[in-house]
């Protein structure tokens, strides 16, 4: 085995910096231990060019998540006419927010805590210009704690400089200093640092991203650094170590800590994400004339010559006329006692073919979204808020008041199925058709791949193939709980989590949101969420698998609640967050495309600079604006990231 540094308390920073083999002049670096390194501007246009439009022009950004919601923003300042569409009843994508019932009391529930780190520069910005900081607030320190305390927790707090003083504070603060496992006279540990410090945006693609970040780390790779800082902060990128590209992460890791001269620790929303961020930015959209639809599913896209010539959209149960393919889960009906139905999708978007092979019915709970159970006897029980359906989809018990959504199979292919919405004469809806001089498409990755399985007319093959050959990373889950009473905790009020089957993070929210501290203080109880960020189907491929492996390792990370009254709990359960798989990046679109007046945005598009999570999803919406600015002649947004690059680049 090889032998490891000795890391002491008292050490110097000069000898740190020896045994790290970083034998470089600061001077040479341009890092200043006592000069914070600025954001680097991208795009920063060098003429004084107008800021607003002179004559009419028109934008139609399809996808109300951060990315379009960015698009939209920055269009609807400087003039355009914006109609943004959403397919949710809410905007805000995987930020959303929606409205849940728990006693006499209801609260704002989203699909997991997010934090906001000081680099996210952009989103930042945002947030200024919209004069929302206080819906903000300071979370302090971040721990990242282990299970059965196999290492001591880590604790990051703010910094005020980068690389390489952040890996000296990092050594001498941490507890596990003498665990990393590093040694850099032993050169795989050498070559895994240059990598991990010296992030170049074409070099460490073409190095790196024909490997999962699990092979690059099966050879002699310092296990303390790897169970420290590289699987839990890997998994915080909702993407599985053995599905990820070694070359994302790297990038992810120069993002948030090697590139990063601001630190780990970061704020959360006094209030919900709805009503903290996405409501303002709606609000300000509205302010300038744009216009917002949501429950609306786009029909049809018409292409001719090289670009969109119109689009089609349907709002209300009218969305459910639209054809939609999805494919067989074999592994939901290996779990299930009912074997007479064949079952469909992923996450909360699951569906039941009956044997006759004609019709489909939704397994989503009409009463808040959860996934229902198949039973024995036929019929289907809700493992959240236990709701019964009988074999056909009819409401048996509450608390849903409405039937299971039903669908025609309207044609069959291998292992996938085209659904369409039986209607029935109450379905009421609207429909319209937009023509515009640029269209932005922002929806997530399934969404975006249904968008073109709606295109006719003449459209470019390999962006077709691009988007089709989008990946989906594994899917994510939240479970939140109320308890009758709180707890003594010693970390942070967020903290990821290592170790464990399924929980990768804790997040205390009556001790950071207003909703649940007035509840908490009302009644003495306590609200606690655990968030999956990437589990795997084969081992939870049930929604009740996930809620019983929740508690079970809730009881684990905090044994005082096994004596408290469970009083509630939700459970968000989703696959569509975008993955970053070995291979995807040379293929990954880019913000414009063959298309005259087509942009992509979200966070699955191809990146010019070190960004990641919401921080690339508005970076990208600012793209895409920034790209219709500059064809029309106006002032580009100034749009920030880190240093692009490590000092260690080869």
């Amino acid at each position: 085995m090889n032998q490891q540094p000795q890391f002491l308390p008292d050490i110097s920073r000069r000898t740190l910096l020896k045994l790290f083999g970083v034998g470089i002049p600061l001077s040479v670096l341009g890092y200043s231990r006592f000069t914070k390194p600025q954001p680097t501007i991208h795009q920063q246009d060098s003429l004084d060019l107008p800021l607003h439009l002179t004559q009419s022009k028109t934008a139609v950004v399809v996808g109300g998540g951060l990315a379009g919601l960015a698009s939209a923003y920055e269009l609807s300042q400087r003039g355009f006419a914006v109609t943004l569409l959403e397919r949710s009843p809410q905007l805000g994508g995987k930020i959303a927010s929606w409205p849940i019932q728990v006693g006499e009391d209801q609260f704002q529930m989203e699909h997991g805590f997010h934090g906001f780190f000081p680099q996210y520069y952009n989103l930042k910005s945002l947030v200024s210009e919209l004069g929302i900081q206080q819906n903000f607030v300071d979370l302090k320190l971040y721990s990242v704690v282990f299970r059965e305390n196999v290492y001591q927790p880590e604790v990051f707090r703010p910094s005020r400089s980068a690389f390489p003083w952040n890996i000296v504070d990092l050594a001498i603060s941490s507890p596990n200093r003498l665990r990393w496992g590093i040694n850099l006279t032993h050169p795989k540990h050498w070559q895994v640092f240059q990598a991990i410090t010296g992030f170049h945006p074409q070099k460490s693609y073409q190095q790196l991203d024909h490997l999962s970040v699990q092979d690059w780390v099966a050879e002699d790779f310092p296990q303390g650094l790897y169970d420290l800082y590289f699987l839990p902060f890997a998994k915080s990128s909702l993407n599985a170590p053995d599905v990820m590209s070694a070359a994302e992460l790297m990038q992810f890791f120069h993002f948030y800590f090697f590139g990063n001269p601001e630190g780990l620790a970061f704020n959360g929303t006094k209030q919900d994400m709805g009503t903290s961020l996405v409501q303002p930015i709606a609000q300000s959209i509205l302010n300038r004339g744009g216009k917002i639809v949501t429950d609306a599913t786009v029909s049809q896209i018409d292409c001719q010559d090289n670009q969109i010539r119109s689009l089609n959209y349907q709002v209300g149960e009218a969305g459910n006329n639209v054809p939609f393919w999805v494919q067989q889960n074999p592994l939901f009906a290996a779990q299930v006692p009912a074997k007479s139905n064949q079952y469909y999708g992923a996450g909360d978007r699951m569906f039941a073919v009956t044997k006759d092979g004609e019709t489909a019915i939704s397994l989503t709970c009409t009463h808040q979204g959860c996934t229902v159970q198949p039973q024995a006897n036929g019929e289907f029980h809700c493992p959240c808020h236990g709701a019964v359906f009988n074999a056909q989809g009819e409401v048996m018990k509450g608390p849903a008041q409405r039937d299971l959504a039903k669908f025609k199979v309207a044609q069959q292919q291998d292992d996938q199925v085209q659904l369409v919405g039986i209607t029935t004469p109450r379905t009421t809806a609207a429909s319209e058709t937009l023509e515009a001089d640029y269209y932005i498409f922002a929806a997530d990755v399934p969404g975006i791949q249904q968008l073109f399985s709606r295109v006719s007319g003449n459209i470019c093959p390999e962006l077709t193939t691009q988007v089709q050959s989008l990946a989906l990373a594994d899917p994510f889950a939240v479970c939140r709980f109320w308890f009758d009473r709180d707890f003594d905790w010693q970390h942070s009020n967020f903290a990821s989590l290592s170790g464990y089957r399924l929980t990768d993070s804790i997040t205390l929210y009556h001790r950071i949101q207003d909703q649940f501290i007035e509840w908490a203080q009302r009644t003495g109880g306590s609200v606690v969420e655990l968030h999956a960020y990437c589990y795997k189907e084969k081992e939870f491929p049930t929604q009740e698998a996930l809620l019983a492996t929740f508690e079970q390792e809730l009881y684990e990370i905090v044994p005082t609640l096994r004596d408290a009254q469970l009083l509630h709990r939700e459970l968000v359960n989703q696959k569509n967050f975008s993955g970053y798989p070995p291979n995807s990046y040379a293929d990954r679109p880019s913000t414009s495309t063959p298309m005259s007046n087509l942009l992509f945005a979200g966070d699955w598009v191809k990146m010019p600079f070190p960004c990641g999570l919401m921080e690339r999803a508005v970076s990208s919406g600012l793209l895409a604006a920034n790209e219709i600015l500059y064809r029309e002649g106006l002032q580009r947004r100034a749009i920030f990231s880190v240093n692009p690059q490590g000092i260690l680049q080869i």
